[in-house]
């Protein structure tokens, strides 16, 4: 797996990069955003581990201007614990978050978490799984999203967010449960992150998004796929 670490820190780049090395990783490193940008526009990375507080150009910016050509998984790394904060990053497009300090064996789980998410499950040769539900389709060894035959790009959460509704459709989760199962362990942020996933799933996949018809709200309680 090749890792993108972004941090100004050069003692906690130093760190990431010698565990995830002996992991089997490939890892490259930059200290500000100018430099992360110029590497993610030229390589091709699986993961991109991004500091919130950078030089020249911030972790959210750099997050931001990614998501414009990419839709690789970004877990963010701040000594910021502020829910505000982490709502923010997901906002422009992050996948998971960790609190600085944070213990290096849970970034490695998370990290493997991600990697359990986007490696391909089906082999050569074998059909295509895919799910579709109204105008919604989902290639899930490709990860890949169509509505009304346009394809559509998703973050990592967002995917896994609607395959879960799509999969259940009808069924009603609260916004506690959709942390649970869509984050993969006892996640310590605000639920407001799953409005905030949710309304961008709608912006992308909605004809209008203020007047959804795939993923409603069941008011007082939660979400579910129509």
């Amino acid at each position: 797996m090749n890792i993108l670490v972004v941090d100004d820190e050069k003692v906690i780049v130093k760190g990431i990069k010698f565990n995830l090395e002996n992991e089997g990783h490939t890892v490259d490193c930059a200290y500000d955003g100018e430099q992360a940008m110029s590497m993610l526009h030229l390589g091709k990375y699986d993961l991109v581990l991004l500091d919130l507080m950078l030089p020249k150009i911030d972790g959210l910016e750099v997050c931001k201007q990614l998501r414009e050509f990419s839709n690789v998984p970004v877990i963010m790394l701040t000594a910021k614990s502020e829910s505000n904060d982490k709502l923010i990053g997901f906002e422009y497009g992050a996948d998971d978050y960790v609190t600085k300090p944070f213990n290096i064996m849970e970034l490695k789980a998370r990290i493997r978490a991600i990697v359990r998410r986007v490696s391909v499950g089906e082999g050569a040769g074998e059909p295509v799984r895919r799910i579709e539900k109204n105008d919604i389709a989902l290639d899930l060894d490709q990860r890949t999203v169509y509505t009304r035959g346009q394809r559509v790009e998703l973050t990592l959460k967002e995917f896994d967010l609607l395959e879960l509704l799509i999969r259940n459709a009808g069924k009603v989760y609260s916004r506690e449960n959709l942390l649970n199962l869509v984050w993969g362990y006892e996640y310590p942020g605000d639920i407001r992150t799953v409005d905030v996933h949710v309304r961008r799933i709608r912006e992308k996949i909605e004809e209008d998004p203020a007047n959804p018809v795939n993923i409603l709200t069941k008011w007082g309680i939660g979400y579910y796929f129509r």
